[in-house]
């Protein structure tokens, strides 16, 4: 019989049930007890949901409070020196990933550490805490096993669970070598590693567990022939030590290639396939694996919000059933349903304004229900589910031919989109003079990336204007106050390129969403971003074009009250692209031009308002990279002539600022080159100042914002070890292009640490300044 199985559940709960707690936790509302009843009380509701769903196999050990990879190096004892005399616990853990700074007291020394660096979790939007390796790293698992703890907690409840496990070479080879360890192999770690795997697998093996799954995402990244040497090696030792276990290898993302040619003998007893991102990929994983492994088909989309093609689906896993035997092949969704939200039962205001549109949407929950349809007609034939693929099918050409979804005058102007709109008028030096003459700035010019603290009153005020509690007029009033007190501040700080904060926005992505058509909102759509912060995707489900403006009367309100240069601030049509729940339906390029325009206009506006700089915001851009090389290119294509479709719009004097963070980019120098930006700030304060010598090294000419300090943890660096930073960068980039400023926006932060940090920031710049060249 074919099994319905899942990979992973959303952990942040249906009503982000885990944010609340956790930062209720951070403010010490509430103790470690309650942080872990609350977590007991939603494990056990997502377990029961998914077994409700008709699942086989359901997922344990795949909830966290801040993220599943550090989850896994705290449980492998992969815990850096700088954190090891903190006490064992959940304040360890949370300081791991965001920081931790405490004033002395009389009974404690100050405390005062950096949090370990984040990277986004592939070509997601996910963002994951990178495990840092020493050359005499130990590994051991320590006396609470989270793995094996959650196993044992849904046995209790009558659930047999897969544990899920992320797999040794993927924590290895996606992890980093500490400061002290620099030059270290992270491989020649492996044989020291395994000996820990296998006791954990043997203490799973001991409480029951029959089937474990070890997700190893690597596998669908190019990989050398080596490597795939230590997957055979290790797969065929773990399997050994652990007959008790049936291993399921799950792969995500991407198609799987040469590199499923260790899984014949590896030993393991199944392998998971992502179907949705590389349907063609059937044929040949199944040449590849022996006549006794089990394929498991990701069918349903982990990652977007439409509803499966059931019998599209229906067919690859009839081809499947036809070459195996329904007993060797699972039905599951494409990947961990982490990155969908939980359930559609909230989205009322949805289902009763467009109920069209309600009708195309599967959600986590409905997802799983997905799952057990088709394990249902190929166990016992199509006509036990007639009613459910009938329904599908109707909705699935209900979207097919509704005329929501096109708009032929946004294809008409995309036909004649022409080269000229894909350049500036001048090359970058030329420019420069231009730009530096008709509006001078002093040496090292400082800024911020754009967003200031959300506060409980804005956020208030928002949710007041939402609900009709106070009218437009009102809500419009206090959004100017907080306009100018932001202006103020900024101005008391001596800041020179200000912003005004965006009081008014939501979300850097979902603000844009709801001014442009095409797009529709969830009320209750949340995903998981990093820690506790959560996003709640826009849905674009139709043609994207702009009505009116959406950012310029803000902008010259804010450009009023200053004398210094105001940003305006866009998000540009990649990151609208990626950071969006996208429509399936036309190629994705497609989606992005149509965004470039409506973001095109808006920068031609402003320009006309008389804002001076103007920054589109790309942190996506190398996001959205695909995960084989043989990609690239086509991708960096259609992304990169998207951004400059957006931004080539203005005048030689007006500044093209872009921001990007928590990026690998040495894959894409040639395409940043290409985006043809005045400015560019990036995230480096995390990321131990290696990606400046590959600036230097392609010989990037514009001017660069390395952010010199991090924002995503609450403690405040000092002057000291900001200026350490800026002086780092300046082996690398010349002092007429370096600008001073934090690493990415500052809306999560309070406004305390931020003038704190905001204070010794602008230090930085003018002891720079004091400097003369030499």
């Amino acid at each position: 019989m074919v099994q319905a199985t899942n990979l992973g559940f959303p952990r942040i709960g249906a009503q982000r049930e885990t944010k609340k707690i956790v930062e209720s936790f951070w403010a010490g509302k509430v103790n470690e007890q309650a942080l872990d009843e609350a977590a007991v009380k939603l494990r056990a509701e997502n377990w029961k949901l998914q077994k409700a769903q008709g699942l086989a196999q359901i997922p344990s050990g795949d909830f966290s409070f801040y993220d599943h990879v550090l989850d896994h190096s705290v449980m492998f004892n992969v815990i850096p020196q700088r954190f090891r005399h903190l006490p064992d616990g959940h304040e360890r853990n949370f300081a791991i990933g965001r920081g931790i700074q405490k004033p002395a007291t009389e009974t404690q020394e100050k405390v005062d550490i950096e949090a370990q660096e984040m990277k986004k979790w592939f070509d997601t939007n996910y963002h994951y805490i990178v495990p840092e390796f020493e050359t005499n790293q130990t590994f051991h698992l320590g006396p609470k096993i989270k793995t094996l703890e959650e196993f044992n907690e849904a046995k209790a409840l009558g659930i047999h669970t897969r544990p899920v496990v992320l797999g040794p070479l993927s924590f290895l080879l996606l992890g980093k070598a500490a400061k002290n360890s620099v030059g270290l192999e992270l491989i020649t770690l492996l044989p020291k590693l395994l000996p820990v795997y296998e006791e954990l697998f043997s203490k799973l093996a001991q409480a029951g567990a029959d089937w474990i799954q070890v997700d190893e995402p690597i596998l669908a990244l190019d990989l050398a022939d080596a490597v795939i040497g230590h997957f055979q090696e290790t797969y065929t030792r773990l399997t050994a030590a652990a007959p008790q276990l049936k291993f399921l290898i799950a792969t995500y993302f991407g198609r799987i290639g040469s590199n499923v040619s260790f899984v014949k003998n590896s030993g393991v007893a199944g392998l998971h396939i992502d179907l949705v991102r590389a349907s063609e990929q059937l044929e040949h994983v199944i040449a590849n694996i022996n006549q006794t492994q089990v394929l498991s088909l990701g069918l349903v989309d982990g990652r977007n919000i439409w509803k499966t093609n059931l019998a599209n689906a229906l067919k690859i896993a009839q081809t499947a059933v036809a070459s195996l035997g329904s007993d060797r092949v699972f039905v599951a969704p494409s990947c961990s349903l982490l990155h969908t939200p939980v359930t559609l039962k909230f989205e009322k205001r949805l289902a009763s304004k467009h109920p069209e549109l309600f009708d195309w949407l599967a959600f986590s929950e409905e997802k799983c229900k997905e799952v057990h349809t088709l394990v249902h007609a190929l166990n016992h034939g199509a006509e036990s589910v007639r009613a459910e693929l009938a329904d599908n099918a109707r909705s699935i050409d209900a979207r097919r031919t509704s005329s929501h979804t096109t708009n032929s005058a946004v294809r008409q102007r995309l036909e004649a989109i022409v080269p000229d709109q894909l350049r500036r008028r001048s090359g970058f030096s030329e420019r420069q003079a231009k730009q530096h003459q008709a509006h001078p700035l002093p040496e090292f010019p400082t800024t911020t990336i754009g967003s200031f603290p959300q506060t409980k009153e804005i956020r208030l005020a928002r949710a007041r204007f939402t609900k009709g509690e106070i009218d437009e007029a009102a809500y419009n009033e206090f959004i100017k106050k907080e306009i100018a007190y932001c202006v103020s501040e900024q101005e008391k700080l001596n800041i020179d390129v200000l912003v005004h904060g965006e009081a008014e926005r939501n979300d850097m992505v979902a603000y844009f969403g709801e001014r442009l058509e095409g797009y529709i909102f969830s009320e209750n759509g949340w995903i998981a971003s990093y820690g506790s912060r959560c996003v709640r995707p826009p849905i674009i489900f139709g043609d994207v074009h702009r009505v009116k403006p959406m950012t310029i009367a803000e902008s010259v309100y804010a450009q009023s009250l200053t004398s210094k240069p105001m940003k305006g601030m866009l998000t540009g049509p990649v990151t609208c692209l990626q950071w969006s729940f996208v429509r399936d339906d036309i190629p994705r390029s497609v989606v992005c031009n149509q965004l470039a325009l409506a973001i095109r206009d808006e920068v031609v506006d402003l320009e006309k308002a008389g804002i001076i700089h103007i920054q589109v915001d790309e942190p996506a851009i190398r996001e959205g990279l695909p995960l084989r090389s043989v990609d690239f290119n086509f991708y960096l294509q259609w992304a990169v002539d998207a951004f400059l479709l957006s931004t080539t719009g203005v005048q030689d004097t007006t500044v093209i600022h872009t921001h990007m963070c928590y990026s690998d980019f040495q894959d894409i120098f040639q395409a940043i080159i290409r985006m043809d930006a005045d400015v560019l700030t990036i995230e480096n304060s995390k990321s131990d100042m290696r990606i400046l010598g590959a600036f230097s090294t392609h010989g990037y000419t514009a001017e660069i914002g390395p952010g010199v300090f991090d924002i995503h943890s609450p403690r405040v660096p000092s002057t000291a070890e900001m200026k350490e930073r800026a002086d780092a960068m300046l082996k690398y980039i010349p002092r007429r292009n370096l600008w001073i400023n934090p690493d990415c926006g500052l809306k999560t932060r309070g406004w305390k640490e931020v003038r704190e940090s905001l204070t010794n920031m602008v230090a930085v710049a003018e002891a720079l300044r004091a400097i003369k060249e030499a």
